[in-house]
């Protein structure tokens, strides 16, 4: 019996702030519902946006 998942079967979501779809990852197996951007970068991109809107820039 085969262990493990396929990769076309694991869950999608997409990102907030590129609008690309990612899949699920084992490293976010215990918060996978709160997850919202693909990576650490597009994450302090959008941290980045807010924060000059906020402030006026």
């Amino acid at each position: 019996m085969p262990k493990g998942i396929k990769k076309k079967n694991l869950s999608q979501k997409t990102c907030v702030s590129c609008n690309r779809p990612f899949t699920w990852r084992k490293k976010w197996a215990r918060d996978w519902e709160h997850v919202k951007y693909c990576s650490d970068s597009c994450r302090k991109h959008n941290r980045l946006i807010h924060f000059k809107s906020y402030n006026g820039y």
